[in-house]
């Protein structure tokens, strides 16, 4: 198999392994959601671990590992779809002047900020505590982290598929 290249993702393999290896997969009982379950978990602790707690998510993480997966989703969709809907709304009904034009605008702008704000802070471990000058610097912290637990997962599935390909 390739070892991934960066540090990070080097540190994230060997912790995730440890974690693997104490979750005791040999358990013939556990379901398909039982082990998908902890393979996440166990991939989350690793990478939370593996930043060596220099951030609020990864702290978040492994201070409360068993948080529940986001499903803001599909609210989210429907929040901003009622957003739009509203904005709609008030542009039809606005016989104003172009200052109350733009007073409207820039509430609806400050009320999808705060919103899509709110979105963003359920889906980051720790979120909900941080500002948002702290938030962005947090989710692009957080993001690249999920970007190496992807790579490394696909390397695996791949070095997995070419091992049991049949040799010619």
């Amino acid at each position: 198999m390739h070892l991934p290249h960066s540090p990070l993702k080097q540190e994230f393999v060997k912790k995730w392994i440890m974690g693997l290896q104490r979750c005791k997969f040999s358990n013939k009982k556990m379901s398909i959601f039982e082990r998908k379950k902890a393979i996440k978990l166990s991939a989350d602790t690793a990478m939370a671990s593996a930043r060596k707690g220099l951030t609020c998510w990864s702290r978040a993480l492994i201070s409360n590992p068993d948080r529940p997966v986001p499903t803001t989703t599909r609210r989210a969709s429907s929040a901003c779809k009622k957003i739009v809907k509203r904005s709609r709304r008030i542009r039809r009904t606005a016989k104003c002047g172009a200052a109350r034009k733009g007073q409207i605008t820039r509430s609806i702008a400050q009320c999808l900020v705060r919103k899509r704000t709110q979105i963003l802070k359920s889906l980051i471990p720790g979120g909900e505590f941080m500002n948002e000058v702290c938030l962005i610097e947090e989710t692009l912290d957080y993001i690249t982290s999920l970007r190496v637990q992807v790579d490394v997962m696909r390397s695996l599935a791949s070095a997995s598929a070419r091992a049991s390909e049949p040799h010619n």
